[in-house]
């Protein structure tokens, strides 16, 4: 069997023990200089005894945050209709809004004044400082991480795979939602649309979350829920994984995205799936096909 090497990915051993990939005196590995050579550019989260298969993760893994990480629709709302009612407008309801998430806060006014009547510079001016207060104010009273994305999380950190955060939220608002969901030293970056010139999808965010994590883009995979984030991530020309059950207002499966997944028990497959696509292992010299 042909051997593969995916510079930058981490090989996640399918057996026992501890091992930096460097031969040592009676180990009895079977893993000789030519192979510690081609596999240099990789960093072992744990090391294969002698013939056996080893599956590969990203180096870094960027995550969006609302409709991603969090269901943050029900907060979302809230802050909305709060600002819609401080204009005197109708409330939007809750499913309608998590359509119009994805392009910030500023943008979530602009339709859901455009879905209560008429829209203007001057009631988006007007309506920013209510609803922003008052999402600081109530950040996580409803919003609730996804179903298994937190055992995703520690998977990957397990791993050894850095994680980090790229949203169009203000960066302090992301900041305070990921404290208040008590995930504070999980992610390596958390880059709102303020912390940037320009927010996504404008490639230019994902790059700089990639850089404050640490990372390259090379060795990156992106995973969002929109049309926003699977832009941004063919533009970098990043991989990306969409996820079916966010707020995008299109099917996941024409976001564009290199695969869909519709929980996270199936992401780290999936990013194993991208770390070598067509689906093959790397091999240690010596393993059975």
């Amino acid at each position: 069997m042909q051997h593969l090497v995916a510079p930058g990915f981490h090989p996640r051993a399918l057996a026992r023990g501890k091992n930096d990939g460097r031969k040592r005196a009676g180990s009895g590995n079977g893993i000789d200089h030519r192979c510690r050579d081609a596999i240099s550019a990789l960093r072992w989260e744990a090391l294969p005894t002698h013939g056996e298969l080893v599956t590969l993760l990203p180096a870094t893994v960027v995550f969006d945050l609302d409709g991603t990480l969090v269901d943050t629709a029900p907060d979302l709302c809230a802050a909305l209709n709060h600002a819609l009612g401080f204009l005197g407008r109708p409330g939007v309801p809750a499913d309608d809004v998590r359509h119009m998430v994805g392009h910030g806060a500023r943008k979530l006014l602009e339709r859901g004044l455009a879905a209560s009547g008429a829209m203007t510079p001057e009631l988006i001016e007007a309506g920013m400082a209510p609803f922003l207060a008052f999402y600081a104010d109530n950040i996580a009273v409803g919003s609730r991480p996804y179903p298994g994305i937190e055992a995703a999380l520690d998977e990957l950190a397990a791993a050894g795979t850095v994680v980090a955060i790229c949203t169009n939220k203000p960066v302090a608002l992301s900041s305070a939602l990921v404290s208040a969901l008590g995930w504070d030293g999980r992610f390596a970056a958390n880059l709102g649309f303020d912390s940037v010139p320009n927010a996504k999808p404008d490639p230019g965010h994902l790059f700089a979350t990639i850089t404050a994590a640490g990372g390259h883009p090379a060795t990156t995979v992106f995973v969002g829920d929109s049309i926003t984030d699977t832009t941004t991530a063919r533009a970098a020309g990043i991989p990306v994984v969409a996820v079916s059950f966010g707020f995008s207002d299109r099917p996941a499966a024409e976001l564009g995205a290199d695969m869909v997944i519709d929980d996270y028990a199936a992401l780290l497959p999936a990013l194993r799936r991208l770390a070598l696509p067509d689906g093959r292992r790397l091999v240690l010299p010596g393993a059975r096909p």
